[in-house]
């Protein structure tokens, strides 16, 4: 039998400026993300889309969920396999297509990982482990366009 896990988040549109959105102009795309005994993550939309640029917009959120998930794969199975990971760091990008309607959709991603190994021993395997996790990845696994990843392996 498959286990399964269910997930809650609240969103709270704080964007109205008294008139609603009473017209495209007349609101802000503010709005904050919470879950249950978690600090709350200030939102809006990409400032392509008429968003603050100073809060974090749904496709930078994407793109840190792919990029978290992987990295948490990673270190289960380097941990799992002998590889002592001292540091991690990872600079994604993602490619979204903004099609003539309006709408849009990711393309693709790239993740970045640096990572930083206890032992030159441990660099091979270390490289190697980030297929599988992409393998694993839950959220890799939920998109319909390729998660790339392109690792550099450091020694301390």
């Amino acid at each position: 039998m498959n286990k399964e896990h269910h997930y809650k988040t609240i969103i709270q549109w704080t964007g109205n400026k008294g008139t609603g959105t009473s017209g495209y102009r007349d609101y802000e795309r503010s709005h904050t993300i919470s879950a249950e005994n978690k600090p709350d993550i200030e939102g809006s939309s990409d400032p392509s889309f008429r968003g603050d640029k100073k809060k974090y917009n749904p496709e930078e959120i994407f793109l840190s969920s792919l990029s978290s998930c992987h990295m948490l794969w990673y270190l289960h199975f380097c941990s799992e396999a002998g590889v002592i990971v001292i540091d991690y760091t990872d600079e994604a990008t993602g490619i979204m297509a903004e099609t003539s309607n309006g709408s849009g959709h990711f393309t693709e991603v790239t993740l970045y990982p640096t990572v930083i190994v206890a032992e030159e021993s441990m660099i091979e395997k270390a490289a190697q482990l980030h297929h599988k996790a992409n393998e694993y990845c839950f959220i890799a696994n939920s998109v319909n366009f390729p998660v790339k990843h392109i690792p550099t392996t450091l020694i301390k």
